[in-house]
């Protein structure tokens, strides 16, 4: 078995992952009215005396998950969901910690089987849908029409028109600068929203607009002791280069000589593994939107050159209409052709990935067939008991056993999804993405109507906007390190220069 670099292994709870962001970009001279006023004198990075005034981009959460652990497939029940009961909070940092090469994986523990949590609004869009998906063996032509009414069928484009496409939504070349924007006095600390092995995420409210974000804090001690400096720089880097509506978005980073800090948007939904937990498992419908909107955010990525690397329900974070944003950009990365970097989640790696060969970009589309997998049934078609070398090793086998309540469309997605054979996995042969997005299971899918968020979620999150209702959060113990104190020693300051 080769030694692998940095592995995320799976939850220890059936919550916990970063939480991000969303939002567009601005010039310097036009500020859009979402990203938080730079302050009135001139803000400076810790690291460059020269003032940084620019605009927004994206960015990604607190890199720390745990090895994948799934209820066995025994204890899902095919005819029946209870779901758990929603979450009245949820962390931004999944529990999945980086585990360096040279430390113990460690076993992780199953997910609870009982948390506590609150009840689900009423008001919540098409919830009953997510909780009753259906029947073993059954696939209800109407009930997807249902999901899909306002995805008018005959939306597939052919190859060329699809090329076409890729090639006009080819990203911005110019990357938008974001070192040294803030500092922590533009900003009211609220609570915190997630803790991670490098720090924590914390709900801020600007003192300028009064708008909510959510401020990322790296103890840069940390991040240099779990050799994440390359990884750190790479996440911020690859944010300032992207804007999409299902990525999320970074507003400005500053440091200090203790801690990094990045400013993103407040995403008050949660992520769609809490939801995913409380349901088992997602009815076809359901599971076709939200596979849908990872697809054209990976075709965006793949068409700027980036691997992301890290695909799996903790990073999926929905927004306060229920569309997702993909977060935790920690392992993303500009490759022009192949790399050789091990890392990710284990039930999600490719197994090209595992066996240490090079590898590209369809190891994103292996990680979208997974994650295909998990949302139908619940389960990682490769989790056993939780060991990460016993995932490995049928990840290598690639032996897929599909239930019989999958629905034939699907199951054969997922076929050309996950194989091991670069030749024939959908997302890299000659019309790439397109293959994808014109395979028979997404057939319903306007992909332009989806792009624009012109499609009603199947779930929409029970939380107020514009006034930080952090309700889908869960509570931390509040931290008594003060940021403001400064000692003036940086001796890492020279690892992160582009903060």
């Amino acid at each position: 078995m080769p030694t692998l670099g940095f592995l995320k292994s799976k939850k220890k709870k059936d919550k916990e992952s970063l939480h991000a962001i969303s939002g567009s970009t601005q010039s310097a001279e036009i500020r859009n009215p979402s990203e938080p006023p730079a302050p009135a004198t001139t803000t400076f990075s810790a690291n460059n005396n020269a003032p940084s005034n620019s605009a927004a981009s994206q960015s990604s959460v607190l890199p720390t998950p745990q090895p994948h652990t799934q209820p066995p497939a025994k204890q899902l029940s095919p005819t029946t969901i209870n779901p758990l009961p929603p979450a009245d909070g949820m962390a931004l940092v999944s529990d999945r910690p980086m585990i360096p090469s040279e430390q113990h994986q460690q076993q992780p523990p199953s997910y609870p089987t009982s948390p506590q949590h609150q009840t689900p609004q009423p008001h919540t869009s098409n919830i009953n849908a997510i909780i009753n998906p259906p029947q073993p063996g059954e696939y209800n032509q109407s009930q997807n029409a249902g999901f899909v009414q306002s995805q008018i069928a005959g939306a597939q484009t052919d190859g060329m028109h699809g090329v076409q496409q890729q090639q006009e939504q080819k990203p911005q070349t110019v990357v938008r600068q974001t070192k040294g924007k803030y500092s922590l006095s533009d900003f009211d600390v609220k609570r915190t929203l997630g803790t991670g092995s490098f720090g924590r995420v914390h709900l801020v409210q600007s003192r300028h607009n009064m708008r909510f974000y959510a401020i990322k804090v790296l103890k840069k001690a940390q991040v240099v002791k779990m050799k994440q400096v390359e990884h750190t720089n790479d996440e911020r880097r690859m944010l300032c280069k992207v804007k999409h509506p299902f990525l999320i978005t970074l507003w400005g980073t500053f440091q200090d000589s203790r801690n990094l800090y990045m400013v993103m948007d407040f995403i008050e939904g949660g992520e769609l593994f809490s939801l995913l937990r409380k349901s088992q498992r997602f009815p076809n419908p359901v599971a076709k939107f939200y596979a849908a909107e990872v697809a054209l955010a990976l075709e965006y990525l793949h068409a700027n050159g980036i691997i992301y690397r890290d695909l799996k329900p903790e990073n999926l974070l929905l927004d306060r209409h229920g569309h997702l944003k993909i977060t935790d950009f920690g392992f993303a990365k500009e490759v022009p052709d192949i790399t050789w970097t091990l890392c990710g989640t284990p039930d999600y790696l490719a197994p090209e990935v595992v066996s240490s060969k090079g590898y590209n970009k369809s190891v994103d589309w292996w990680s979208l067939g997974i994650l295909i997998f998990e949302m139908l049934c619940g389960y990682t078609p490769f989790w056993d008991g939780g060991s990460p070398m016993k995932i490995y090793e049928n990840i290598l086998k690639g032996r897929v056993k599909y239930p019989p309540y999958i629905h034939p469309d699907a199951r054969d997605l997922l076929e050309q999804l996950i194989t091991p054979d670069l030749t024939k996995r959908l997302g890299n042969l000659h019309r790439g993405s397109e293959d994808i997005k014109n395979h028979a299971w997404f057939a319903e899918v306007n992909w332009d109507r989806l792009a624009r968020k012109d499609i009603e979620a199947p779930y929409v999150p029970p939380v107020r906007s514009g006034v930080g209702d952090a309700s889908q959060f869960d509570r931390y113990p509040e931290d008594t390190e003060d940021y403001t104190k400064n000692d003036g020693i940086d001796q890492y300051g020279h690892l992160f220069e582009e903060f």
